[in-house]
């Protein structure tokens, strides 16, 4: 079961018209809570609403917000037009989009006729924190290229939930958004990772493709069990299809867990067992001599560079891209400062990509 409680809106802090960020109160209690435009409507400083508050109760980190389930002073809305196509299937918030494949698309024909990715670089990451870096990296390098980000639908399915994608768009530093499975509210939707590759090279005619889960990541401290292992199948769907891929590894010297310690369990298990096609690992090799010896100890003894391209590059502009476009980051709670390796290693893989 879900924790349901009634509230008032007290406030609205931000609306993007996809999105409202509001307090409400509860019993007397001003808490935050997040509305979806496209699922509950709009909601007004004064109305009642129903909202979830599990995550709250569970005080989970990503997600630990309340959300609104029904506006009670408004319960009725219209269906959008066009469009067959539901997301978040079976469920009360089954909602309908216009897929770019689906037959009344004008580009249907286009994914009939597709033949090939040719060589296209798409950069396949974990964490949505990962997101930030690359862009500001590949779009400094490459300020006329076309960067397209496909979220999966790997952590949160709203991409409105994202202020990340909403700042990198308003920067330029993103050119298209595609959502694809469950994930939606990207500029096309998609029905799966093929289409939605497909939909990034000949509909939004991209330079280069980024590929990660919007904000969250399910995990059980087990090998197998996390949200983030569908990054071994994306990189087989980039080759299958003709494109180049590229992991963004999760490094990091700051995580106390010892699983995640230089090259994340999970960046080696998708590279050491999940992965079926050879794809190409970037490694910074300015890291002080104590991490870069860390680093190269883990592919050697899981044999990762028989088993793929290994890469190593320089690239020490991370802080400044960042800065630059007045980004601020964080992963796991922690900053740049706070996790240098982490940031830097999404960065190489851009800066390596527009290098060729």
């Amino acid at each position: 079961m879900i924790s349901k409680k009634i509230g008032i809106v007290e406030s609205i802090k931000s609306d993007n018209g996809e999105i409202q960020d509001i307090r409400v109160n509860i019993n007397g209690s001003i808490e935050k809570a997040y509305n979806y435009v496209a699922l509950t409507d709009k909601v007004e400083v004064g109305n009642t609403v129903s909202l979830n508050t599990t995550a709250v109760e569970l005080s989970l980190g990503t997600g630990g917000f309340h959300f609104v389930i029904l506006n009670l002073d408004n319960p009725n809305s219209k269906i959008s037009d066009e469009g067959h196509i539901m997301k978040l299937r079976y469920t009360p918030f089954q909602i309908k989009v216009n897929a770019a494949e689906e037959q009344e698309n004008k580009y249907h024909d286009v994914f009939n006729e597709f033949v090939s990715l040719e060589n296209l670089p798409v950069a396949v990451g974990t964490l949505h924190s990962m997101l930030s870096p690359f862009a500001a990296t590949y779009k400094k390098l490459s300020p006329n290229k076309r960067l397209v980000y496909i979220m999966t639908d790997g952590a949160a399915l709203p991409i409105a939930f994202s202020k990340n994608v909403d700042d990198l768009k308003k920067k330029r530093l993103i050119d298209s958004t595609i959502t694809y499975g469950n994930a939606f509210g990207g500029d096309y939707e998609c029905v799966n990772i093929y289409t939605a590759l497909i939909t990034a090279k000949e509909i939004c005619k991209a330079d280069c493709v980024v590929i990660a889960m919007g904000p969250g990541i399910a995990g059980t401290g087990t090998k197998y069990g996390f949200s983030g292992i569908d990054q071994g199948m994306i990189i087989d769907a980039v080759e299958t299809l003709g494109g180049d891929s590229y992991i963004i590894p999760r490094i990091s010297f700051s995580d106390l867990r010892k699983r995640h310690n230089g090259i994340s369990h999970h960046t080696i298990t998708i590279l050491n067992e999940i992965v079926n096609k050879r794809t190409n690992i970037v490694i910074n090799d300015s890291y002080d001599d104590t991490k870069l010896k860390r680093i190269k100890e883990q592919i050697d003894k899981y044999m990762i560079e028989e088993k793929h391209n290994l890469l190593y590059t320089n690239y020490s502009q991370t802080r400044a891209d960042l800065e630059k476009n007045g980004l601020k980051v964080k992963s796991m709670g922690r900053s740049f400062d706070d996790d240098q390796e982490f940031f830097i290693a999404s960065s190489t893989v851009a800066s390596y990509i527009s290098s060729k």
